[in-house]
């Protein structure tokens, strides 16, 4: 329940070594198994919830009566095997009763195909990948095709040795950079990086942040006493080759407290408490 989103990993491939618990090679069936068990283990949280509503409404409190009402709501639509998703809060105290319980369904969520290293070069072509994909398209969900065993192969391999086998392979990157994009992209997070000498940190904001609250996110007296934040591009240091360079070429700005942080900036905060 602490996750933040949910990634659903179903077998695209026949394999006659490897079983499958119900004895069948069927993507959007394990789809569906897998909400189903989703659905029923957040009917569970609503109902322990919906319990404790109806014994505090007794007492004339507001804030639970709204809360016996969307988790009644919820439970009936949960019943017809619907996500939470589904019920719309009708206001902000319906909606803080369904945040706090931290329902599965309720979670934004992608499909990652699992395929054999084999099936990688013609994707397009393939039945299983093709149903996932449909179905990703008809509910606006992400797709990741990925080939598990290859991944594990990847991980085994020393840092030096890595790049060569992907290339062998015929990939521009290996899956899991890909599943970790799909991420971001689905809880709509970007990355911004703090350079020193012993180290390079990335920290994982929300887009749209603000300067403050992203050096926040590195201690709080950076946001209680913030004064600037230098900012230059990673294309830019890449480009150029050094900090000095790209200060140079005048592409190293300063910026204020309303300065909304892009995906890829590298940052150094000014501050004082």
């Amino acid at each position: 329940r602490d996750a933040d989103a949910v990634a659903h990993v179903v077998r695209c491939f026949e394999d006659e070594n490897i079983l499958h618990v119900d004895n069948r090679i069927d993507p959007l069936a394990d789809i569906e198994t897998i909400e189903t068990e989703l659905i029923l283990k957040d009917l569970e949280t609503v109902q322990k919830r919906l319990d404790k509503a109806e014994r505090a409404a007794k007492g004339q409190d507001a804030f639970e009566k709204k809360a016996l009402e969307v988790c009644r709501r919820l439970a009936a639509s949960l019943n017809e095997g619907k996500p939470a998703t589904a019920t719309e809060p009708r206001d902000e105290d319906e909606a803080l009763v369904i945040r706090d319980m931290f329902l599965l369904t309720n979670k934004p969520s992608f499909f990652v195909a699992n395929v054999k290293d084999e099936q990688l070069g013609n994707v397009g072509e393939d039945p299983l990948v093709a149903q996932v994909q449909k179905l990703g398209e008809e509910r606006g969900v992400p797709v990741v095709v990925i080939s598990a065993e290859i991944e594990s192969e990847i991980m085994q391999l020393a840092e030096g040795e890595r790049a060569e086998f992907i290339e062998s392979l015929g990939l521009d990157e290996p899956g899991l950079h890909k599943v970790i994009r799909t991420g971001y992209t689905t809880l709509d997070l970007i990355t911004y990086f703090t350079a020193g000498e012993p180290e390079v940190h990335a920290w994982t904001i929300d887009r749209g942040t603000r300067a403050p609250q992203a050096a926040g996110k590195i201690h709080s007296d950076f946001e209680r006493g913030f004064i600037r934040a230098e900012v230059m591009k990673c294309k830019d240091l890449f480009a150029l080759g050094s900090e000095l360079a790209v200060k140079a070429a005048g592409k190293l700005g300063s910026e204020g407290k309303g300065y909304v942080v892009q995906d890829g900036d590298i940052m150094h905060f000014r501050f004082n408490v």
